[in-house]
């Protein structure tokens, strides 16, 4: 699917939350919600400062969003995440019934989209997510590649 500059300005904006977390010393990865061109939603992956395994940056962004729109529903929205959604995050799409997934790098280890799984369009579900990849995918590679090297 073709991603255009709308794309790339939400993308951007994940990414600025992503180096958020960062700061906060958190693994790097930012997502935002978009419904009727505006954001109804955001996150940066929290689980350490949280103690949540399930506050990633997509789950955030997505309670953020049901809680603002009043509904579990999110028919018409988008949801712009720097990297490829996790198996959890991607039943959660579907769960959510989001429209679409933007995002930026695959995830080759975890990617519950289209590395390991592709559970966010599969026909065995009852929703598909059409799905967009690679939105400045290598800002979101770096971003990652550089922060587990420093790790390191």
């Amino acid at each position: 699917m073709p991603f255009d500059a709308i794309d790339e300005r939400f993308m951007r904006l994940a990414l600025e939350l992503a180096r958020r977390g960062e700061g906060l010393g958190e693994v790097p990865m930012g997502a935002v919600v978009v419904s009727g061109g505006e954001i109804v939603g955001s996150g940066f992956n929290s689980p350490i400062a949280s103690h949540d395994p399930t506050a990633h940056a997509e789950i955030l962004a997505l309670r953020e969003a049901a809680a603002r729109l009043a509904n579990y529903r999110l028919e018409q929205a988008t949801l712009y995440a720097t990297l490829e959604p996790c198996a959890m995050c991607a039943g959660a799409l579907v769960n959510a019934r989001v429209r679409r997934l933007v995002f930026g790098a695959r995830d080759l280890r975890f990617g519950g989209v289209r590395s390991k799984f592709r559970l966010a369009d599969s026909d065995l579900l009852n929703h598909r997510v059409e799905i967009v990849e690679g939105v400045l995918a290598a800002e979101c590679t770096m971003l990652l590649k550089d922060f587990f090297e420093r790790k390191r």
